[in-house]
Order: structure tokens, then sequence, then C-alpha cells
């Protein structure tokens, strides 16, 4: 999978650009605030219909505009697909995927899959648990249109018994309907992110192992209320239930999956609390490309991988990694320069940008 052709209109400071992509590496370098992240965050709004910089689709319109455009056109091993996509400075959003118009973000799940790493990311690592489940809800919701469901459900649903709760006199009978619901979508959740877990291990320890050249090993350990993972939605209904008094008196829900975490640990030592700097940027780049690889294996092709001014944030050796890993994966690199990655940008299936307020140029490159 590859995007071809990227069309921006009104998007951020972009008027009006067209790029075509190869399907290998393309960097876009520049000085900053020029534009460079603006592009790949129309690759992510194209995947999951959403920014992952914003929560407000008005701030991805042009200033002195009232709509923006986003059009993509993905080549697929199957069937290619156009996608098209209408901002309004109200909120509203219109997709069209191959001229059929989607009415719900989950009918967005596979047409493109983008996996991006950012300085931001870090947060992974060094923030609350809710950055860990979001990460883990945006990985999942990629691969599985059932997740995307239950998960929004069971958002809803907890909403609405957290407004009981808040009342002077709740409707235990009213609340026990809820916990019923909620273990019913929370236990899918539940299962889901322990597999993915699961797998992230699985592909982690060679990756980070390679890029420590065998100094250090990592693992990942979902943490819950929940033990026997073989019952979750019959023991998350009894823990709801048991935790009634104690959430009436909080007047908030207590346990599910929104009080989940998962922890990283390298070489048995907790990252979050005792790694370093540099130990904590690279347990997010073996997360990072474990999820290029469960992506792979679940749905057969390369996700399109954002590299998003994280290589200047990364020593030498890092950086070799990720350049000497993304063969067969399209990729977009932002950076203010290529001096420093020169060396590893060898060979034809590769484009350079330069960009530069809101202009954006291909330059002619000899390796």
């Amino acid at each position: 999978m590859y995007v071809r052709y990227l069309n921006l209109i009104n998007f951020r400071n972009y008027k009006n650009v067209t790029l075509e992509l190869c399907d290998g590496t393309n960097v876009f370098q520049g000085d900053n605030a020029q534009g460079k992240t603006n592009i790949l965050e129309s690759l992510y709004y194209s995947s999951v219909g959403k920014s992952h910089r914003t929560n407000k689709d008005k701030e991805l319109i042009y200033w002195d505009s009232n709509e923006a455009y986003i059009s993509a056109y993905v080549v697929k091993e199957r069937l290619d697909k156009k996608i098209n996509i209408k901002l309004f400075k109200d909120g509203k959003k219109a997709i069209n995927i191959n001229s059929i118009k989607i009415s719900k973000l989950q009918d967005m799940v596979g047409v493109v899959n983008v996996v991006i790493f950012s300085p931001e990311d870090l947060d992974i690592v060094k923030n609350s648990p809710s950055f860990r489940r979001r990460f883990l809800d945006i990985e999942l919701c990629k691969l599985d249109k059932k997740y995307y469901h239950c998960l929004s459900s069971y958002k809803k649903i907890l909403n609405e018994k957290n407004v009981i709760l808040k009342k002077f006199s709740a409707d235990i009978d009213m609340i026990d309907i809820y916990d019923i619901r909620l273990a019913e979508f929370g236990s899918y959740i539940i299962a889901q992110r322990i597999r993915y877990i699961e797998k992230l291990n699985e592909f982690s320890k060679k990756i980070h192992s390679d890029i420590t050249q065998g100094n250090e090993s990592i693992r990942f350990n979902y943490i819950m209320q929940l033990k026997d993972i073989d019952n979750l939605k019959e023991e998350l209904y009894n823990l709801l239930k048991s935790n009634r008094k104690k959430d009436l008196e909080k007047k908030i829900t207590s346990v599910g999956p929104h009080r989940d975490d998962f922890s990283i640990f390298i070489n048995d030592i907790d990252v979050k609390i005792f790694g370093s700097q540099g130990q904590q940027r690279t347990s997010v780049l073996t997360i990072k490309f474990a999820s290029l690889r469960i992506i792979k294996e679940l749905i057969g092709e390369y996700p399109l991988l954002l590299l998003d001014d994280v290589l200047s944030e990364l020593d030498t050796k890092r950086q070799e990694y990720i350049l000497r890993s993304i063969n067969g994966i399209q990729t977009l690199i932002t950076c203010t320069g290529i001096t420093g990655i020169k060396k590893y940008l060898k060979g034809n299936n590769m484009k350079i940008f330069n960009v530069e307020k809101g202009s954006v140029q291909e330059i002619i490159w000899w390796s």
C-alpha cells in the first residue's frame, strides 16, 4: 500500500498543492513553521478522519477560507482507493471513498493505514495512563471495526452512567442495566488490548535487541483490575457491581478499561520511573516499528510510515536503524536538513522536497 498523489486545498497553510509521492522514501526538508508537518497531518487525517494535533477541524482550514479539501490516491494490492475529504468551518465534514459517501468514521478503517512517530509520542512513556490507553485504542481501531464500535459504545454508556451517578438519588436498577452493557463492550476492549500487548511483546523482542545491539530487552505488561482473562465479561460485571457503593459516593465509575494501563520494562526496570531519556526514546521507537509489523501481519500490507521531525531527536545509532529498516515501506520524513542523514539516503526509490511558506518543490537528487 502506498499513496501516489496528495492534493491539499486551503488545508492549514496550503492554498493549493499537489504532490506526486514515490512508494519509497519521501523527505520534506525546510525550516520550522513552513508546513512540513501539515502534509503528514493530512495523511493521518485521511486514515482515521481526525487530526493527531487538534480536536477542532476548523483549525485545519486556511484562515481566510470556509472550506478545506484533502484528496489522496492510494494504491493497494486489491483495489486502489480515492479518498476525498471536505472540511467546513462549522465543524462538519464530508468524506467520500471511491465516490461513495461514508456516514461513519468507522467505515474508514483499513482504507489507508498509517503509523506516525513524532516527538510528542514520548508521552506514551512519560505521561499519564490516558496517553497509553489512547495509543492502544488508536492502533486497534485501525485494525478492527468491532473494536471501534465497542469503544464508541462503551464511552457513550460510561458517560451516561456517570451522569446518573452524579444525581442526588441514583436509580440502582438503571445503574445495573448500564453495568451489564459496560461489561459486554468493556470485556471485548480488554481482550483485544491484551492480545495487542502480546503481539507487541512478540515483535518488540527482536526490534529492541537490534536497536540496542543486544544490550537491552523490552517487555510490556497490561495493567487491569481483572484477574480471570477467560471470563472477562462476568468478572467485569461483578467488579462493577461490587464497586457501586464506592462509585455512588465518588459519583464516577471506578473500574473498567477506561482505568487500565500498560507498563514498559527495559531489562526489568520500569522505563517511566527509572529509564533514561535515551531508553524512553528507544522504547517509543520500538513500539512504533512493532506496530508496523503487527499491521503487516494482520492485513498483509505495510502501512504508511510518517516520521515527523524525529531523526534530530535520536542519536546516530537509532537514526541508522530507522533509515535501514524502511525498505519496502512508503515513508514520509520531515526534517530541517538532510546533512546528518544524507549517507543513508541512497537509491532511486526516493524523493526530496523543499518546503517553504506553504510551497513545496521537488529537488533533483543525485545519490
